[in-house]
């Protein structure tokens, strides 16, 4: 689809699964994760947390197959694995040739559920860190998607109010975060990209 973004002085881009097409490289990693400490994996579900922090996301896990998993070390194994994978996964052309058009024109920003750390290496080994106005990770928020904190926080460090931005997602999670911040979305799916504007009438704002 044809995006009219002329409305919009600054993008906000999720990393995983958005800009990056890192999630079959999350869900190895998951897998192996499942397999090491014997837990359920439906991967399907894990993609829908795709945003949510992987210690988070443990916390999902327990609480779906009522397990007592230590959320820290089953995250940091997760981490550890994902890290240790030579193929993390391409930039996503849809998402990154607005991104590559938009460059200079409008303010840009990843919000992201990935530590920052991770995130930093992954966005540098694709050349796209150096070209950012803003980054905010998981390490930089105290409430993670789908609370709206993460997209906040990027609209205040681009010095733009979340009616002046739009949000590219490929979760519904992170659709939520977005509408409950007050920005409209951009949902990135299998069928290409599908607007979705907030209900401002209705939006959260903090």
């Amino acid at each position: 689809m044809t995006l009219n973004l002329s409305q919009y002085d600054g993008l906000i881009f999720d990393m995983d699964g958005t800009l990056i097409d890192t999630m079959p490289a999350h869900l190895q990693a998951w897998q192996a994760t499942a397999d090491h400490f014997n837990f359920p994996f439906d991967g399907q579900w894990l993609h829908s947390m795709g945003g949510m922090p992987s210690f988070k996301i443990v916390s999902e896990i327990n609480r779906r197959f009522d397990l007592d998993l230590n959320a820290q070390q089953v995250a940091d194994h997760k981490m550890h694995t994902f890290a240790q994978l030579a193929d993390k996964g391409g930039l996503i052309s849809a998402t990154y040739d607005i991104f590559c058009a938009q460059l200079g024109k409008k303010k840009i920003a990843i919000g992201t559920g990935s530590q920052r750390g991770s995130a930093e290496n992954l966005l540098a080994q694709v050349k796209v860190l150096d070209k950012l106005d803003a980054l905010v990770t998981a390490t930089d928020v105290e409430h993670h998607k789908p609370h709206p904190e993460t997209f906040l926080r990027a609209c205040q460090l681009l010095e733009l109010t979340p009616k002046q931005c739009v949000v590219f997602e490929d979760t519904e999670l992170g659709m939520q975060a977005a509408h409950a911040g007050g920005m409209d979305c951009v949902l990135v799916t299998a069928a290409g990209l599908v607007f979705h504007p907030v209900n401002r009438v209705l939006t959260v704002t903090a």
